[in-house]
């Protein structure tokens, strides 16, 4: 597809995202249907309706990719979420799943440590790519709080109205499903989940995996692959394949 092409695309599917005909799997739209009539999201659209029209810088993800977290994990599939802060803000990068990049892109640091803990977790090595649709495609939800950003302006999108959509997501998850796996990684993520209902779901909790937390003993060797795993499989749901 040209680029001429991938423009026209991504305004068809704007336009009708702009008009309240979200786009967004259908599970999830039933489940957040009352989200979207409620002020606070309209003129959250009507926001980022207008950054996505700016011709003076470019957004991301993608218009189509902004619900991409749910279009790749439907309700009824959620086992296991992961709650990033803000999308990357570098061109090719942010894909609409948090700590995602697409195929082809330098992992960030981040990414590089989440990795590295799995090797050590689970003792699989590496992966080529960053992408993490693969995750998303088992069961994980991989929702930032944030879901949309300008380019190469970090938290550009914040107190927006996203946070309020997404604290959403996370409360009808925790009172209206069992037996799911949170984790939270880091301050931020921690109080977004103080909601959740941990008696009947599994809370995991551990610093940050960026450098600045990592490196600090606060993220390496939490284990929370391997005990997200042994979870799942304990009340009879298939294990994950980090």
């Amino acid at each position: 597809m040209g680029i001429a092409s991938k423009k026209q695309a991504e305004w068809l599917y704007l336009s009708k995202f702009f008009l309240m005909d979200i786009k967004i799997e259908s599970s999830w739209k039933s489940l957040l249907a009352d989200e979207f009539e409620k002020p606070y999201f309209t003129d959250l659209i009507s926001f980022v309706k207008a950054e996505y029209s700016s011709k003076e810088f470019k957004c991301f993800p993608p218009g189509p990719l902004i619900f991409s977290a749910f279009d790749h994990c439907p309700l009824d599939q959620t086992k296991v979420v992961i709650i990033g802060q803000d999308p990357y803000h570098g061109p090719g990068q942010a894909n609409g799943l948090c700590f995602s990049v697409n195929d082809g892109i330098l992992f960030p640091p981040s990414l590089v440590n989440i990795f590295k803990e799995i090797q050590t977790d689970l003792q699989k090595p590496i992966p080529i790519s960053g992408n993490l649709e693969r995750w998303a495609d088992q069961g994980v939800l991989l929702l930032n709080a944030t879901l949309t950003v300008r380019q190469g302006q970090a938290a550009s999108h914040q107190n927006r109205g996203w946070e309020t959509f997404t604290d959403a997501v996370i409360q009808k998850l925790s009172a209206q499903k069992e037996q799911i796996v949170f984790m939270l990684w880091g301050g931020f993520a921690k109080k977004k989940g103080m909601s959740i209902d941990r008696h009947k779901h599994l809370v995991l909790e551990s610093g940050h995996p960026s450098p600045l937390s990592a490196n600090k003993g606060h993220w390496f060797r939490n284990q929370h692959f391997s005990q997200a795993n042994n979870y799942l499989i304990s009340v009879g749901k298939q294990a994950i394949n980090w």
